[in-house]
């Protein structure tokens, strides 16, 4: 099934699915044909439900090293690309009959709005930072703007100078989701962090001239994701918050307090940039300049201007 497999992907690829989200779905399907391999099943041909349904008791009982399952939305999602990728051995002719049509799937998980900090821990999370040093002063900017935005951290990770709108208070966010781009309002208090970490502190982190890089680490290097939520865990332990995540926090927070302070959930989910609600969008039309005046209306931190540390 490998060849059919590389096939399968280098189609996807052509009808735009982004290369990471392949990469993702080259990953998952490799992790079934090791199993499949292990059972001397590597022909499609032999393949059928009852294997299928014992692959999914497989996932059901798998253990990760933590001891923990498999979550219900990771075990659907593989047996979801499962149906998918037989579906297309169908379409080619490759297979007469699809033994994943009539699969059935576990539950999928809620799409509910998850909860993220409360508006106490925030406050107590922003503070941690000492932003008498110029490595506090990134990281009050970088809570900052993951707060104000409900930016993924690999979609922060990748922003560059150029991506920043000081004038227009606006980042435009190039490597979404699915390689969807959008732009998202950064309100006024992120925004004069921004201009701080910009104008007092990045050029003493710049080791390279040609670095366009928004954020520096302390090696004048571009940010990798994993070294992002590092960075944000230890201000939440520093801050004494035990909750499981990192980034995340701040983006489910970002939704989470807009929406109880009067946002449509509309906006929300374009600062979000849900891909699964294009659909829906495109009957909820939302204009940049509609979605900056309701961030400027709900988010907390709008409104509110930076005091100068005490030196």
């Amino acid at each position: 099934m490998v060849g059919q497999l590389d096939r399968w992907l280098e189609w996807r690829l052509a009808r735009g699915y982004s290369p990471r989200t392949t990469r993702t779905h080259d990953f998952n399907m490799a992790l079934f044909l090791d199993w499949a391999r292990e059972r001397d099943l590597i022909y499609p041909e032999q393949i059928t439900r009852s294997i299928l349904e014992s692959y999914q008791l497989y996932l059901y009982r798998y253990r990760k090293p933590d001891g923990k399952p498999l979550g219900t939305g990771t075990q659907h999602g593989r047996l979801q690309l499962l149906k998918t990728f037989f579906s297309w051995l169908c379409r080619e002719r490759i297979l007469e009959a699809n033994p994943a049509s009539e699969l059935e799937l576990p539950r999928p998980v809620s799409s509910a709005l998850p909860r993220g900090l409360s508006r106490d821990e925030i406050a107590s999370l922003l503070a941690v930072p000492d932003v008498r040093d110029p490595l506090g002063v990134r990281d009050r900017a970088i809570l900052e703007t993951l707060y104000a935005t409900g930016m993924r951290r690999r979609e922060l990770a990748m922003l560059d100078l150029g991506d920043l709108d000081r004038a227009e208070g606006l980042i435009h966010v190039r490597h979404g989701k699915g390689g969807k781009a959008r732009f998202v309002p950064v309100g006024q208090r992120a925004g004069q962090w921004l201009g701080r970490y910009l104008e007092r502190c990045r050029e003493s982190l710049l080791v390279s001239v040609g670095e366009p890089a928004l954020f520096l680490t302390g090696y004048g290097e571009r940010f990798s994701p994993n070294s992002l939520g590092n960075l944000v865990r230890k201000h939440l332990v520093a801050a004494g918050i035990d909750k499981p995540g990192c980034c995340h926090l701040l983006r489910h927070s970002c939704a989470t307090h807009m929406h109880e302070n009067g946002a449509d959930i509309r906006y929300v989910q374009q600062m979000l940039g849900h891909a699964k609600l294009d659909t829906t969008q495109v009957y909820t039309h939302v204009t940049l300049s509609a979605l900056r005046a309701v961030h400027g209306k709900t988010h907390p931190s709008c409104g509110e201007r930076i005091v100068e540390a005490e030196r």
